[in-house]
């Protein structure tokens, strides 16, 4: 079976659909044969449903979840996604600072999972959810301490779902490394070009949003499907401590 004809005709939520590595899994799963919804804080068109939603308000979030299956019926996969931190140093930033970084990446991918379970847990064929983490979740994370802490938390809270709520939902997690967006370029604007950092990294390059969502697909589709409450690494092979050189001398 392929994966084309195993994710036709499934309805997939993408959280932080419409850009980003957010619209690389939006793409990946629409040529797969799934009809895929975003939802965001700021419309955006990218051939997708768009709706409206904060995903750190629980009356958004039901809202939203209703939507979906007024509409088409049922909901098969949840892509966690929306997520992200500015960096900050860590003694000055403000505790109001750090409770936001939290709650957008780990309490609010919670909300929308137990809203997105309920719903699973009454279809026949059950359901997937996968966590866009990033591999500052297992690793020191400077300059974004918060973030790291709530990546961190976003893996265990996959491999514990997993285990409430089997067998009907799995859920899975993604520890994204380096990815060419937007975003990361102006990161790294001034300080080092994008191609350079991507030396770092075993395979040579920063990821494609697109690679992170066909690894997004993978893990919803029946190809995985005994893989739960796991995390997979995508990450090109990891950064390459500074002491190692894979020059001859």
């Amino acid at each position: 079976m392929t994966v084309e004809l195993a994710l036709g005709g499934s309805v997939v939520l993408v959280t932080g659909g419409g850009r980003g590595v957010g619209l690389g899994v939006t793409r990946a799963f629409q040529s797969a044969g799934a009809t895929v919804v975003i939802c965001g804080r700021t419309e955006v068109s990218v051939g997708a449903d768009f709706i409206a939603c904060d995903i750190r308000d629980a009356d958004q979030v039901d809202a939203l979840i209703t939507a979906i299956v007024e509409k088409y019926g049922r909901l098969d996969v949840l892509v966690n996604n929306a997520g992200g931190a500015p960096p900050a140093e860590t003694a000055t930033a403000s505790p109001r600072f750090h409770e936001a970084v939290v709650r957008l990446n780990l309490l609010a991918p919670l909300l929308v999972s137990q809203r997105a379970n309920a719903v699973m847990q009454q279809q026949g064929t059950g359901g997937s959810i996968v966590m866009i983490s990033s591999i500052n979740g297992s690793r020191p994370s400077p300059m974004t301490v918060a973030y790291g802490a709530a990546k961190a938390g976003v893996n265990n809270l996959a491999a514990s779902l997993a285990a409430e709520w089997a067998p009907k939902v799995r859920v899975n997690s993604l520890g994204v490394g380096m990815v060419r967006t937007e975003a990361v370029e102006q990161a790294f604007a001034g300080v080092i070009d994008p191609a350079e950092a991507g030396t770092a990294v075993p395979l040579g390059r920063l990821a494609e949003p697109e690679e992170v969502g066909a690894c997004a697909v993978f893990l919803a589709s029946p190809l995985a499907s005994y893989v739960t409450g796991a995390t997979l690494l995508v990450h090109g092979g990891g950064e390459v401590p500074v002491y190692f050189s894979r020059e001859k001398p």
